[in-house]
């Protein structure tokens, strides 16, 4: 028998923008084409895919509170982001 306790919903929203940002750090990081724009709590992605999970789930995040990216066909990518994809 297994006991859970209900989540607040500051903590599902909490989840919730880590895996959009998660889901963005994976298009940036594999180069797929898209725009992405990170404002605090906002997240938009237009473009991309959602990150593959399987064998192995993508570790990474985004380490800003706010940024812009553009990745072009042809692997190029204009990015307001400097840091890395790497989770802390």
């Amino acid at each position: 028998m297994t006991i859970t306790t209900p989540q607040s919903a500051a903590s599902i929203a909490q989840e919730a923008h880590a895996e959009k940002m998660r889901t963005i750090a994976y298009n940036m990081d594999l180069l797929f084409p898209g725009v992405y724009l990170w404002l605090g709590s906002i997240a938009i992605r237009l473009g991309g895919h959602e990150p593959d999970d399987s064998p192995h789930r993508y570790p990474g995040t985004i380490d800003s509170r706010y940024g812009i990216a553009i990745v072009l066909p042809g692997y190029r990518i204009l990015t307001s982001y400097k840091g890395s994809y790497d989770p802390r």
